[in-house]
């Protein structure tokens, strides 16, 4: 019995968020095929024993009138069982005119306030029949692979520098001046984390550290990254797939929020939210934009200090 399931998101964070409900479809019905818009969730699940494959769908998902073609690609997966993670009409449609027997999907037309862990888990346990659906999972890795990778004994703490926008990033100055002023207290190894596109933003921070502590990561693929990640002790940074990553390998992850939904820090006991001083988090949301230099250097240090 082959069972599918539909991301119908772009972002590799969002799409780690929904790895847990991923993982309890696939304890029922076995190992399950992903449909995704994220082009390298499947680098992040390589080793995952739960996952068949990751399918990555660039097309075919953006207007009504692509329905057919979009069922033509499901089809070939021949699944007997799909789950839409998304209240899409043209997803439902599709994968109806596919011919699949069992579609499980959100209830349709109820995009509006849809909280991203609140429905997931809802959906889950309905679907499945169960009970207190668990929110995180944890992130396979090679045991093998990890033995390539040695760190050194310094406390390790990774530094995710960059994130989809620039309303989301506390700024480079800011990640900077933090690495300064834990060298003053310790002795550490950073690693940012961040796009090929910001390397610029990552050479930067390099240049403004006064000891040789301090490395990026932009040009590794992202199934290296996550290595540097479990060997890490604990991560700090902006709203970005590092602290999807970092959280759901029980590591303590902290996430600046800026104009990021709770919902995105809202299912993994790992996660330490830091806002601005006097926001209602419940309030904040994309377009709030808060003065990144709002949220202080000292701040980081003190929320932190207990884990490092």
């Amino acid at each position: 019995m082959k069972t599918g399931i539909f991301l119908s998101y772009k972002g590799l964070g969002a799409n780690l968020l929904h790895l847990s409900y991923c993982h309890q479809i696939a304890k029922k019905f076995g190992k399950v095929e992903l449909i995704t818009l994220c082009p390298n969730l499947n680098r992040v699940l390589i080793d995952d024993p739960l996952i068949k494959s990751v399918n990555y769908l660039d097309k075919f998902h953006r207007n009504f009138f692509d329905i057919i073609n979009l069922s033509v690609f499901i089809k070939k997966f021949n699944f007997e069982n799909i789950f839409i993670f998304y209240p899409s009409i043209r997803h439902y449609l599709a994968c109806k005119i596919a011919g699949i027997k069992n579609i499980y999907h959100y209830p349709l037309f109820k995009k509006k306030n849809l909280h991203l862990v609140n429905a997931a888990k809802t959906f889950t346990e309905q679907s499945l029949n169960i009970k207190n659906c668990p929110t995180e999972t944890q992130i396979s890795l090679n045991s093998e692979k990890i033995k390539k990778y040695n760190l050194g004994k310094q406390k390790k703490i990774v530094l995710g520098i960059g994130s989809s926008g620039p309303t989301t990033r506390w700024g480079y100055n800011n990640f900077a001046s933090l690495i300064n002023k834990f060298n003053n207290i310790g002795d550490y190894h950073f690693y940012l984390v961040c796009g090929k596109n910001e390397e610029e933003g990552a050479i930067k921070i390099i240049n403004q550290v006064k000891k040789g502590n301090c490395e990026s990561l932009s040009s590794k693929d992202v199934s290296e990254i996550i290595y540097y990640i479990y060997l890490s002790d604990i991560f700090i940074g902006n709203d970005s797939f590092g602290h999807h990553v970092s959280s759901q390998m029980n590591k303590p992850s902290f996430v600046i929020l800026l104009d990021t939904p709770k919902a995105y820090s809202d299912y993994s006991k790992n996660q330490f939210r830091i806002i601005p001083p006097g926001a209602d988090i419940n309030k904040i949301t994309h377009g709030s934009s808060f003065d990144p230099d709002s949220i202080t250097v000292e701040m980081i240090i003190n929320k932190v200090k207990n884990f490092i």
